[in-house]
């Protein structure tokens, strides 16, 4: 397999293979959908995140470590370090977005506290190891020492790739040393309970060209699924992916975060080994995942007691947990093996989980967040208080900070990185996977540049225009991605208009400044049906639009309509409405049942339907539920 040696401004940037991510000074996103989301992360919740950490004193621990006061109460979870490395990583993307001073000038602040909290080994960490601290590495199963190094390797492989070697980049070069002295072969075969090391290892490798990280990050993969860790209260070792190896897994199970951190540094492993026993079993992973545990969103994770994938088919809507950062670490797995593959079903997911995962959970401020995403919220929520720490993942209302805050960091520096994830390179083959207003001028591997302005209102329309502002004399490629659910979907070039299939709209060859191109994708709003195996939502439908999936709010109900009891007409097309749509529904209201006795009864209950409770309902996007104030809300809905 070809080896990649150009240094790239991108979050993932394989050793071996041809095909790689365009760079973030790449692509210039000019307005729209996600240039709006970005631009609410630069101004707010960058800044949101740095004030609560300050507040809370996650940051200051880093100072009590390094001013010798360990010996008093010590405030966060033993990981909130990687909540501080999560947001250095996203001043590091957004500084090298931006070119602003401030991200820069705020991340070299943080990074002279982080550094003068590291021993003289290299050993890091702010809960462990130091006077009145457990020793080191005394609870592989739930200390997450190793896990937050991933996350400080993380943000100085970003670092090496936007600015160069610098003191944030000495600092994790020092950790990851001692990661390898500790861990090696020759030292403790041991794992940590949360995934996140071989990411970072086979990152920060590959920024620097050292394969001993590499090597580590193998061992770690290896090391997994052999029982290792010391099971915790009520869970098993599924839990912590440690029991079964990762080679033999068909499916991921157990907690959601930390299978899909695994599989992004087992593909990590496999491209950079040339292992392709490892890659295959990585995305048949995915894709038996895909098919029978993940939700119409691309949400992962079904269950509340260990924030991880059920069973086959055991997709509650209302029980969904589906956390934000679940969303973002299947972008990261599916983004390795669309690297590795070329495969457009990857992009396609990537694109239904940013749409309405990631997307969903900021507040239109910035400064809140859902850490769960349900797909029905059956009560109008009001439980989170502003100004404080919210002690519950759930509750359907975004709040400002959760005692397990991983979310908004997390959020911070995918949102500040997502041009990495819009286009692709190979060789002389460009391939447009995201759609988004703006400039891409891409360095072709054989010499000079293709420069592409694209004009869009995507989602909201369909049509995306491609004008070629600038392209090399040889044959160059084009590919757009044609999502596979864009039955009827048009291309248009300078020899006319064709229909073309889910997959690729693909140029072959010839293109020249001043030619135009426009796909043009159904926006039309759509009905989606539910394998009869989720019994959840047998008897249910959902709507859907473009990559957006719709929800009924209850804001948008007639006062004396319920969501409990509402039935969609499926006999009427839904109409498009803005981004939504408007659906023909009915309101069935059913009698009370008899006082203080089960809800059951020995005959089908009756409906109370005179015909009259008959009206058009607005839906709107999934992502922008409770955006007006507390609702409930459901995206399946039971048909009349």
């Amino acid at each position: 397999m070809e080896e990649n040696t150009s240094p790239l401004v991108v979050p993932v940037d394989p050793r071996r293979g041809s095909r790689r991510g365009a760079a973030l000074d790449e692509l210039r996103v000019t307005g729209g959908f996600w240039e709006h989301l970005q631009r609410s992360n630069s101004r707010s919740t960058l800044r949101h995140c740095l004030e609560w950490m300050e507040r809370l004193g996650w940051i200051a621990n880093f100072d009590r470590v390094a001013d010798g006061e360990t010996d008093r109460p010590r405030p966060g979870w033993p990981f909130s370090d990687s909540e501080v490395y999560k947001l250095a990583e996203a001043l590091v993307w957004e500084h090298g977005r931006t070119g602003r001073a401030w991200p820069n000038e705020t991340l070299e602040a943080l990074v002279d506290r982080i550094a003068a909290a590291q021993d003289d080994d290299g050993y890091l960490n702010t809960c462990y190891g130091h006077a009145g601290q457990a020793e080191r590495y005394s609870d592989l199963s739930s200390g997450h020492e190793l896990y937050c190094t991933g996350h400080l390797l993380q943000a100085a492989a970003a670092r090496v790739r936007t600015v160069g070697e610098d003191k944030l980049v000495e600092v994790a070069r020092r950790a990851a040393d001692h990661v390898c002295r500790e861990f090696g072969a020759d030292g403790r075969a041991g794992v940590c309970g949360h995934a996140e090391i071989e990411l970072g290892l086979a990152e920060f490798g590959r920024a620097l060209g050292e394969e001993r990280y590499t090597e580590q990050a193998r061992l770690f993969v290896e090391r997994r699924g052999h029982g290792t860790l010391k099971p915790i209260a009520l869970l098993d070792a599924s839990y912590f992916q440690d029991d079964v190896p990762v080679r033999e897994a068909t499916v991921w199970s157990g907690h959601a975060v930390r299978a899909l951190y695994l599989a992004a540094g087992a593909v990590d492993v496999a491209v950079d080994t040339d292992d392709a026993e490892l890659l295959g079993a990585v995305a048949r992973q995915w894709e038996r995942t895909v098919e029978s545990r993940t939700y119409l969103t691309g949400g992962m994770g079904s269950r509340h007691q260990d924030e991880g994938f059920g069973e086959d088919w055991e997709l509650p809507p209302d029980r969904a947990y589906c956390e934000t950062c679940a969303g973002i670490a299947s972008v990261m797995v599916s983004w390795r093996l669309y690297l590795a593959t070329g495969e457009a079903r990857y992009a396609d997911l990537i694109e239904r989980t940013f749409y309405n995962v990631i997307a969903a959970s900021p507040g239109a401020d910035g400064r809140s967040f859902f850490y769960a995403n349900p797909l029905h919220q059956r009560t109008t929520a009001a439980d989170v208080r502003p100004g404080e720490v919210n002690p519950r993942a759930e509750g359907g209302v975004r709040a400002p900070w959760f005692d397990v805050s991983c979310c908004p960091t997390n959020l911070a520096r995918t949102l500040a990185s997502w041009q990495a994830y819009a286009a692709s390179v190979d060789g002389d083959t460009v391939s447009l996977l995201q759609y988004a207003p703006g400039e891409l001028r891409v360095a072709l591997a054989d010499g000079g540049d293709l420069v592409l302005r694209v004009t869009t209102e995507y989602p909201r329309e369909g049509a995306v225009r491609v004008e070629v502002v600038e392209a090399p004399t040889r044959p160059v490629d084009l590919r757009f991605r044609v999502p596979h659910w864009a039955d009827g979907a048009t291309f248009t070039d300078g020899s006319g208009t064709s229909a073309v299939e889910p997959g690729w709209a693909h140029v072959r060859g010839g293109l020249e400044p001043g030619a135009a191109l426009t796909l043009d994708l159904p926006v039309t709003p759509r009905l989606t049906w539910p394998d009869p195996r989720i019994d959840a939502v047998r008897g249910c439908v959902a709507v859907e639009r473009g990559p957006l999936v719709l929800c009924a709010e209850s804001v948008d109900l007639p006062e004396d309509w319920s969501l409990a009891e509402i039935r969609l007409d499926t006999a009427v097309a839904p109409r498009a409405d803005g981004d939504g749509a408007l659906v023909r529904m009915a309101s069935v209201r059913t009698p009370p049942g008899d006082s203080g006795r089960p809800p059951y009864r020995s005959a089908p209950t009756p409906r109370l339907d005179d015909g009259s409770s008959i009206r058009d309902v607005q839906l709107i996007p999934y992502h922008r539920w409770a955006q007006r104030g507390p609702s409930a809300m459901r995206v399946f809905l039971p048909t009349a």
